[in-house]
């Protein structure tokens, strides 16, 4: 069930609010200092295992959360599981050593927004931050080529039927590697409204709200191997 308290939204001089979960404090306290020395951004929380972050985001909603996977306890999957019941409005972005095509789908399918790996830049991490704040689903090359590979691949299988046009799955792999909707208009050459209409129906046949879980759908229907 959706817990009922809202999150607070910034305005235009309030920062973007954004919690970490990892249970190694060098790391935590790194990711903090490069958050609270960017202008527009604040670390709002920081938590060492799933059960220290459930109190912490349900109590502070910040719009975005570092989730690690390999937390003492449930993992930071579990963690983004449950919270996505209960606080839908929270992204998260995954910052992990695990770049397998099982953890990043098992990811994008409990709800996570984006998908970075610990060795990413300062400078790329912080613009992750500030794309899937604005609806965008960052993901580090690794992850993302893993993702194309994929798509590349389910086109032979059989497994499952896909109640996708060819049409909607290539806006599908476009959505998959973060591109904005302007991206993809320009990309493919259609109008906004004709990408807007295609990612309502995608969508609509997956039952999903987001991008990444769309992917994360489509991916857990035709299967991962």
């Amino acid at each position: 069930m959706t817990d009922a308290s809202p999150r607070p939204e910034p305005s235009a001089h309030s920062p973007v609010r954004i919690a970490i979960v990892d249970d190694d404090v060098e790391s935590r306290q790194l990711w903090a200092e490069w958050i609270n020395h960017t202008p527009g951004l604040a670390c709002i929380s920081q938590s060492s295992n799933a059960q220290e972050a459930e109190a912490n985001l349900l109590r502070d909603r910040p719009h975005i959360v570092l989730m690690d996977i390999n937390l003492p306890g449930p993992s930071g999957i579990d963690c983004v599981r449950d919270i996505k019941q209960r606080a839908p409005e929270i992204q998260f972005v995954m910052l992990t050593v695990y770049c397998d095509a099982d953890h990043v789908f098992e990811a994008l399918t409990a709800g996570a927004s984006g998908y970075l790996l610990k060795r990413t830049s300062r400078a790329t991490l912080l613009e992750a931050l500030r794309e899937v704040h604005s609806g965008g689903s960052p993901m580090s090359s690794t992850v993302a080529r893993q993702v194309v590979q994929y798509f590349q691949q389910s086109t032979a299988k059989v497994s499952a039927p896909d109640p996708l046009s060819d049409r909607e799955r290539e806006i599908l792999q476009l959505l998959a590697l973060g591109r904005q909707n302007k991206e993809i208009m320009r990309e493919l050459g259609i109008r906004p409204s004709t990408v807007a209409t295609h990612i309502r129906r995608i969508y609509g046949k997956l039952h999903v709200h987001s991008r990444a879980a769309a992917v994360g759908k489509f991916v857990m229907m035709n299967g991962s191997h």
